[in-house]
């Protein structure tokens, strides 16, 4: 069973790692309620980045998405949502952070710069959520097993590869939810489909 999960993308930036874990972020389903009526910054603008928005929305009214280039990535469904909620949510078209910035072991803000302008300007917040993907830990089985074009490991309707007696579960194959519980529920799933492949065999 290969169950070697996947990493969140990093910005690389200084002050990231420094913080990390320590008012930033790369699940506002685990953590948003942790910033009720904190001011958060999203840094995004796919799908992940418009669901993180209108999560973190139910929780406060002061976030700001920062989004490298003038428009989102993201669905135009996803999109319409977020920017329907103009009253909470902002946007910094055009911008990438610079550096993290804290104190007392948190987050305070982080330093941005708008690409067009080459402006820069710093945000005060108490959290950061990285939205920008993540990369699944499956380089040493590329010769192996099938993955798709991110890495994720390919798997049929649940847990099976293309190679027979060989399964994955987690977020390694898993290119949507990326939660423990749905980690454990394919977990159980690949370890009751191993028990049957050996027992056949």
């Amino acid at each position: 069973i290969i169950s070697t999960g996947a990493s969140p993308r990093k910005l690389k930036i200084p002050g990231e790692d420094k913080y990390f874990g320590r008012g930033i972020s790369t699940c506002a389903t685990c953590d948003a309620a942790l910033f009720k009526n904190k001011t958060v910054i999203i840094v995004g603008g796919g799908d992940t980045a418009m669901e993180y928005a209108l999560i973190l929305a139910k929780f406060t009214d002061d976030i700001t998405i920062i989004h490298r280039r003038d428009e989102f990535r993201a669905s135009k469904v996803m999109q319409d949502r977020v920017l329907k909620l103009k009253n909470k949510i902002k946007v910094k078209w055009n911008s990438t952070a610079l550096e993290v910035v804290g104190s007392n072991n948190f987050v305070k803000g982080v330093k941005i710069k708008n690409i067009k302008t080459n402006k820069e300007t710093k945000l005060n917040c108490d959290g950061i959520f990285l939205a920008i993907g993540h990369i699944p830990n499956t380089n040493s089985f590329k010769d192996i097993v099938n993955l798709d074009k991110k890495g994720y490991v390919k798997t049929d309707s649940a847990t099976k590869t293309n190679v027979e007696g060989l399964f994955a579960a987690g977020d390694c194959q898993d290119t949507k939810y990326w939660q423990a519980v749905t980690a454990a529920g394919t977990g159980c799933i690949a370890a009751l489909e191993a028990e049957k492949y050996i027992g056949n065999l």
